[in-house]
């Protein structure tokens, strides 16, 4: 039997995951009919069919299914082989690609580049701007190598077996009022009953914490706007248009024009990154890492967590 070809593996594992011919060309750069005869080759390797005709598209077979899983670990053994051998070199060099939410974005991924400039010139980090929810399927699909996440009290992130977790900080969210006007002496949640809010949209965790919150404080919250643009959320409060839920985040560093009501518990999000396993030893992934961790008691963001602790088990 010949010996299964590692790229055309990775080409199966692709069309597992993007569904498509056309999906899994335009994510690597070939063209469709490319990916089409190397995943027939990758057939012929194997002995058994592997794509089925489903109406103008195909389907994976048991077979492939099967290959997928087995492509997955050996896909993964090679990171670990590559991070092995990056980590003998003095230099951390190569291209460390970054997904990161907003309030992240803004406050810790700026000192965190800046350290990285001083300690390893030669790193490249390339850094795009997404919710936690749809980065952790690019780094699936090997389009991230890095994920910066977050979950609220409440509302626990699934976790693959292939990935590899590491706490930041706990980031203590609270009540945001103005500092003029009707709301602005309110001393709890239940307070602000008939006050206009601005919220995080439906259908996210952040956006279900705070309906809950406010459900148990025994009122719906009058929703005015819905953004996940924290910066926004802070900017409306300050000019005294709203109240809002709002991590410790959001204001690291500076000083807020608004004020500030603890909540019952002092619930806290919990900020991480995530890779793939394979990459986790991987020098440029900790040395992003390490960053962020000392970027982070550099604002005074959150509380600190066991530098380097992961997440143990499927959350």
């Amino acid at each position: 039997m010949p010996v299964l070809d590692v790229h055309r593996l990775r080409l199966l594992r692709e069309l597992h995951r993007r569904g498509t011919l056309a999906a899994v060309a335009a994510a690597l750069g070939y063209s469709p009919s490319a990916v089409s005869q190397q995943l027939s080759q990758l057939e012929a390797e194997a002995g058994v069919p592997l794509l089925e005709k489903v109406g103008r598209g195909v389907a994976l077979t048991a077979a492939a299914r099967v290959l997928v899983g087995h492509a997955d670990a050996v896909l993964a053994q090679l990171e670990r082989a590559e991070a092995d051998l990056a980590a003998l070199h003095d230099d951390v060099t190569g291209t460390l690609r970054v997904a990161s939410f907003q309030s992240v974005l803004f406050v810790l991924v700026p000192a965190a580049l800046t350290r990285l400039a001083r300690s390893h010139p030669a790193l490249r980090v390339e850094i795009g701007q997404h919710e936690p929810g749809p980065a952790f399927s690019l780094l699936a699909a090997h389009d991230v190598d890095l994920v910066l996440g977050e979950e609220y009290p409440g509302y626990p992130q699934p976790r693959a077996a292939d990935a590899d977790d590491e706490d930041l900080v706990l980031d203590e969210l609270r009540l945001a009022v103005p500092r003029e006007g009707p709301w602005s002496g309110v001393r709890s949640l239940a307070d602000v009953a008939g006050a206009p809010w601005v919220v995080e949209p439906r259908g996210t965790e952040p956006g279900a914490w705070g309906v809950a919150e406010c459900r148990r404080a025994g009122f719906e919250p009058d929703a005015r706007i819905s953004s996940p643009d924290v910066l926004l959320h802070v900017r409306l409060v300050e000019t005294g248009h709203v109240v809002a839920l709002l991590p410790d985040l959001a204001w690291a560093g500076r000083r807020p024009a608004l004020r500030l009501v603890d909540l019952p518990g002092h619930p806290a999000r919990r900020l991480f990154t995530r890779v793939r396993r394979g990459a986790a030893g991987r020098p440029a992934v900790q040395a992003f890492r390490r960053a962020l961790r000392e970027a982070a008691a550099e604002v005074g963001a959150g509380v600190a967590v066991t530098p380097g602790r992961r997440a143990a088990g499927p959350r």
